[in-house]
C-alpha cells in the first residue's frame, strides 16, 4: 500500500494519515530531491536546475507540513514521528545551503547578461538565494563546515523540545475544587468551561488549568486573591527551574544551550552576534537601528505608561483595599477600573460576538477590501471535528483555500498562528494553489461533549462566544492568512510570506486588525447570539471609548519583551540561566512600570524566541505596527471601504509576496516612506504625552 504522505495532490489526506507514516515518506521525499538535484547539475540552468528541483522539494515540504502541523495541534503520537522527521529535514536543507555546485548555478544566473531582463520574481528568487547560500555556511570549510551542519541539526532538535516542555508543563498542571465559592467572579460562560474541563476527567466540581482561556478568565475576574495567585505563579514558573513543577520540563539548560550554538553560528560566518546573523534578511538596516527604534519608543512610551499605573495603584487602594499591587492583582483590578471608567468588560461584550457571527462577518469585511469571498467546504477531511476547510474565490473561480482551527484543547499548542500547507507556484501539473492552517485557541463552544459531525460548523449548536480580544486574534491571523493566499506569485522562493523580510511579515496581520475597531465593521462582525440584535450604540460607543484603555502599559511590555530578545542576541557569546535572568530584569528596571514575581521566568516560556522564528526578532511586532498603522491611516483619509485604496493594498502589497523588497511595496502603497506618528496617535500616546506637557 502506498504512503499517502507520499503522493498526494493539494490538500493532504487527514483521515488517512498516521504517525509512522511520517519518517519513512520524509526519507524517500529527501531521496528524491538530492537524486534530482544531482540530474540537475548535470546541465545547469533555470529551468534545467532550479525548476525541477523546486518541484521536488515542494512534494518535500507538502509531505512535511502536515506532520509538522499535527504535531502542534494533537502532539501525542505525533511528536516522535515529527522530531524524527525534522532531524532529516534540518539537515538535507543544511546540506543543500552548503552546496557549492548548486551555489555557482545561482552565481552564473545572476551574472548572465539576460538576468536582468527576467521577470521580478525569478529575479528576486535568485537574489535572495545567493544570500541564504551565504547564511547557509556555503563558504565554510573543513570543520567549520561541519561544525555549522550539526549545529543547525542540534538547534532544531532543541527547539523541538523547548516547546514540548511549555506544553507538557501547560498540561501537568491543574486545579481542582468542590467548592463553587473559590470561583467567583468567574463569569458563567468560565464556569462552564471549567466544569467540562473536570468532567473530561471524570472529576466532579471544576477544573482550573493553564490553557489561555482558563488562565486569563481566572486572572481577570477571579475574586479570589490565593486562587489568582496559586494560578499565575503556576503560569509564570511553566518549564523552568521553580515553581510547582519546578525542575520537571525546566528549559534553563536547553535556552543556554540554544544561545551559545546561535552565538557559534554567527562567529562561524564573520558576524558579531546572532542579531547581526538575524538583521541579515530583515528590513532593519543594522543592529543599532533596532535598538534606536525599540529605545526610542520606550521613552515616548513610558512616561504614559507611568501615569497608566499610578492611576491603577491609586485605584486599587482607595477602592479595593489593595495597598500593594501584587503582579497576580493587575490584570483583576484593571478589569475593576475599566468597568468604573467605562462600565464595559469583555464579558459584557461576549454575548455580541458568536463566532459564527464574527467568522462571517470577517469574510464579508475581506470581500469588501479585496474582492474575494469565501466558501465553506465540508467534503475536506480534517484533524479534528472542531476544524472547518474554506476555499478564496475571485469572481467565482478557487484561488486558495485554509483549515480554520480555533478552539483549545488538551495537547494543542497555545497561542495563534498561521502556516503554510503548500505555496502558490507553477508546477508540472500547472498552478499550485496556495493553501493555508490558520489556528486559534479561543473557548470551545459549550456545547454537549457529543458536539457536532465532522464537518459540521462549531458555531451550529451552542456558539462559542469570543472575546473581543479574541476577535482581533482571529482578524490578525487571517491577515497572515491573506498575505499567504492572494499573492499572485509563482515562483516559490518569493510566492505569499515566502522571502518577506520578518520584520515587516506582521503588517497584513495588524492592519487587519483595524477593522474591529470600525463602527462600520463592528456592525458587520457581531449581533446578539440568541436574537440577533446588533450590538448596542451604548455598550459600542464605550467599547470604542476604553479602545486605548491602559495602551501605554500594553506597548512597555511588548518592548520589554523585544528588548529583551534583541539585546540577549546581541552579545558576542551564549548565556547562563542566571545571565539571561539578570539582562531580562535590568530590561524591566528601564521600561516596565508593573511588579512582577521574584518567581517569575517568562524567558523559561517564550517559545517565540526559543522554538519560534521570532530569534532577534520579537522588534518586528512593534516595527511592523509602524507598517500597519501608517498603512490604514490611509483607508482613514479615503474611507475604511474605499475600494480603489482596498485594491491598492491587494496589489501592491498582498499580491507581491517576497518578490519585491518589503520597503519599496510600502512606499508604493503609500507614496512614501513610514513614519511612526500613526502607530503613536492610534495608541493614544501622543494625546497623553502632549496633556503631561501643558
Amino acid at each position: 500500500m502506498s504512503n499517502p504522505l507520499s503522493n498526494f495532490s493539494l490538500l493532504p489526506p487527514f483521515d488517512q494519515l498516521q504517525p509512522q507514516q511520517a519518517e519513512p515518506a520524509i526519507s524517500e521525499l529527501i531521496e528524491q530531491c538530492r537524486a534530482q538535484l544531482e540530474a540537475g547539475l548535470k546541465n545547469p540552468g533555470w529551468d534545467t536546475t532550479l525548476v525541477p528541483l523546486e518541484e521536488a522539494q515542494d512534494s518535500l515540504n507538502r509531505a512535511f507540513s502536515p506532520v509538522s502541523h499535527l504535531n502542534s495541534v494533537l502532539s501525542g503520537p505525533w511528536r516522535a514521528p515529527y522530531e524524527a522527521a525534522l532531524a532529516k529535514v534540518t539537515d538535507y536543507w543544511t546540506e543543500l545551503g552548503q552546496n557549492r555546485d548548486l551555489y555557482r548555478v545561482y552565481q552564473q544566473l545572476a551574472e548572465a547578461g539576460e538576468f536582468s531582463h527576467w521577470p521580478q520574481a525569478r529575479r528576486q528568487a535568485v537574489k535572495l538565494g545567493l544570500r541564504d547560500f551565504v547564511l547557509g555556511g556555503v563558504g565554510l570549510e573543513g570543520g567549520a563546515r561541519e561544525r555549522f551542519a550539526a549545529n543547525s541539526r542540534r538547534l532544531a532538535e532543541l527547539g523541538s523540545r523547548f516547546a514540548n516542555n511549555v506544553l507538557d508543563a501547560t498540561n501537568a498542571w491543574s486545579y481542582h475544587t468542590e467548592d463553587e465559592a473559590e470561583l467567583a467572579g468567574l463569569p458563567q460562560t468560565a464556569l462552564a468551561a471549567a466544569a467540562a474541563a473536570a468532567q473530561a476527567k471524570d472529576l466532579s466540581g471544576w477544573l482550573i488549568t493553564l490553557e489561555g482561556p482558563s488562565f486569563l478568565a481566572v486572572m481577570i475576574h477571579a475574586e479570589n486573591r490565593e486562587l489568582r495567585e496559586r494560578v499565575h505563579l503556576a503560569f509564570v514558573t511553566r518549564a523552568s527551574e521553580t515553581g510547582p513543577q519546578g525542575g520537571q520540563f525546566d528549559n534553563s539548560a536547553v535556552m543556554e544551550e540554544i544561545l551559545a550554538l546561535r552565538a557559534e553560528q554567527a562567529k562561524l560566518l564573520g558576524m558579531s552576534s546572532y542579531a547581526e546573523l538575524s538583521l541579515a534578511s530583515k528590513m532593519a538596516p543594522d543592529c543599532e537601528k533596532v535598538l534606536e527604534f525599540l529605545e526610542d519608543l520606550a521613552a515616548r512610551a513610558r512616561p504614559a505608561a507611568e501615569r497608566e499605573f499610578a492611576e491603577l495603584r491609586e485605584f486599587a487602594a482607595e477602592k479595593l483595599g489593595l495597598e500593594e499591587l501584587q503582579p497576580w492583582d493587575i490584570a483583576w483590578t484593571a478589569e475593576k477600573l475599566k468597568q468604573q471608567r467605562y462600565a464595559v468588560s469583555q464579558e459584557e461584550l461576549r454575548p455580541y460576538f458568536p463566532y459564527g457571527k464574527v467568522l462571517a462577518g470577517l469574510f464579508a469585511v475581506v470581500e469588501k477590501l479585496f474582492g474575494i469571498t469565501v466558501e465553506e467546504d465540508t467534503s475536506v477531511a480534517t484533524w479534528h471535528r472542531d476544524v472547518q476547510f474554506f476555499w478564496l474565490l475571485r469572481d467565482g473561480e478557487r484561488i486558495a483555500g485554509f483549515y480554520l482551527d480555533p478552539f483549545a484543547r488538551e495537547n494543542k499548542r497555545g497561542g495563534a498562528w498561521m502556516n503554510t500547507v503548500c505555496v502558490r507556484r507553477q508546477g508540472a501539473a500547472g498552478l499550485q494553489l496556495p493553501v493555508a492552517y490558520l489556528v486559534c485557541n479561543f473557548s470551545s463552544p459549550a456545547a454537549d461533549a457529543s458536539s457536532p459531525a465532522a464537518g459540521a460548523s462549531p458555531a451550529a449548536d451552542a456558539p462559542s462566544l469570543l472575546t473581543h480580544y479574541e476577535v482581533t486574534t482571529l482578524f490578525h491571523e487571517f491577515g497572515h492568512g491573506l498575505h499567504h493566499m492572494l499573492t499572485r506569485v509563482d515562483v516559490a522562493a518569493v510566492s505569499g510570506i515566502n522571502g518577506v523580510a520578518w520584520d515587516a511579515v506582521e503588517l497584513p496581520s495588524q492592519f487587519l486588525e483595524n477593522w474591529c475597531w470600525q463602527p462600520q465593521a463592528i456592525a458587520m462582525i457581531s449581533g446578539h447570539h440568541e436574537t440577533g440584535e446588533p450590538l448596542p450604540q451604548a455598550l459600542l460607543d464605550k467599547m470604542l471609548a476604553a479602545k486605548n484603555f491602559q495602551s501605554a502599559m500594553f506597548t512597555v511590555r511588548q518592548l520589554e519583551f523585544a528588548l529583551f530578545d534583541f539585546r540577549l542576541h546581541c552579545r558576542d557569546s551564549g548565556a547562563s540561566a542566571g545571565e539571561i535572568q539578570q539582562l531580562l530584569n535590568a530590561v524591566r528596571a528601564q521600561v516596565a512600570v508593573v511588579p512582577v514575581a521574584e518567581e517569575n521566568r517568562f524567558q523559561h516560556g517564550f517559545s517565540h524566541i526559543f522554538a519560534g522564528g521570532y530569534a532577534a526578532g520579537y522588534y518586528s511586532y512593534k516595527w511592523a505596527e509602524v507598517l500597519s498603522a501608517d498603512a490604514f491611516s490611509l483607508f482613514e483619509e479615503k474611507g475604511i471601504f474605499d475600494r480603489d485604496t482596498g485594491d491598492r493594498f491587494l496589489h501592491s502589497i498582498l499580491e507581491q509576496g517576497g518578490s519585491r523588497d518589503a520597503l519599496d511595496l510600502f512606499t508604493e502603497f503609500r507614496g512614501r516612506e513610514p513614519t511612526i506618528d500613526a502607530l503613536l496617535h492610534h495608541s493614544g500616546i501622543v494625546e497623553c504625552d502632549e496633556t503631561a506637557h501643558e
